[in-house]
């Protein structure tokens, strides 16, 4: 018998799950009773995230390159419940410099990661899954990829409006499976690559996000845990933004 909103017993998979948005995914599922796995690609980082949460464990491992989604993959026994695509990175450059490097860094993290990953995870995914309570993938993607902000980031914007079209897709492919494949959209959260406190940022909430304010760790952690429990089992192929109204 499934409790319709827990994630108890469940097996997950977080990348990206030392800072951010991956950190306060891992930090949710983990205080739900999920077994987290933390992956980055600092091994120190990992083990220190890991021991701050109750049944983490440290995962390192590199997603960036097929080699490296490869390696993860062949350390992963048993089912996994639950993935987290959520490694990323940004570049920022105006029109006329941005240069190959600016965009092949970004769009292979950004999006072939997810979709490699979780083709080498379908087996794993496959075991964890049943009718009741499916086994889940939550791409991470942005308000950046919902609409066009004041930054010069096009492969950034370019990979999560991809990676969007991708849950799709991969959504309509493995329903029939009992996988679901949903992305959330985060807007302003404290990350490494959003920008701290300071005036500007105020600014720049004040004037774009309806709510006042940038996220907080429950505004992930509830849609996190949400997708990843039973209670979504009939939801797939949805972008949910997680931005305050950024996106409208």
């Amino acid at each position: 018998m499934y409790e319709t909103f827990s994630v108890a017993g469940r097996t997950a998979l977080v990348t990206g799950a030392t800072s951010g948005i991956g950190a306060m995914a891992a930090a949710a599922l983990a205080e739900a009773g999920a077994t987290v796995h933390i992956v980055a690609r600092g091994a120190a980082d990992c083990e220190e995230t890991a021991a701050k949460l109750p049944g983490a464990v440290a995962l390192p491992g590199d997603v960036s390159t097929l080699d490296g989604v490869e390696a993860l993959a062949g350390h992963v026994t048993g089912p996994v419940h639950i993935l987290v695509n959520n490694a990323g990175t940004v570049r920022e450059n105006p029109l006329g410099s941005f240069t190959e490097a600016d965009w092949d860094d970004v769009v292979d993290l950004n999006l072939k990661a997810p979709f490699f990953l979780t083709q080498r995870l379908l087996p794993a995914l496959r075991a964890g899954a049943s009718p009741h309570a499916p086994a889940t993938v939550i791409n991470v993607g942005s308000v950046g990829g919902l609409r066009v902000g004041p930054r010069q980031t096009y492969s950034y914007a370019a990979s999560k409006a991809g990676l969007h079209q991708l849950t799709k897709s991969m959504a309509r492919r493995l329903a029939g499976e009992h996988i679901t494949v949903n992305a959330i959209a985060p807007g302003l959260f404290p990350s490494r690559m959003t920008p701290g406190d300071g005036e500007a940022v105020q600014a720049a909430v004040s004037a774009s996000v309806p709510r006042g304010r940038i996220g907080r760790v429950g505004d992930i952690g509830g849609v996190v845990r949400f997708l990843a429990s039973p209670a979504a089992g009939y939801i797939t192929g949805t972008i949910i933004p997680v931005d305050g109204g950024m996106s409208l």
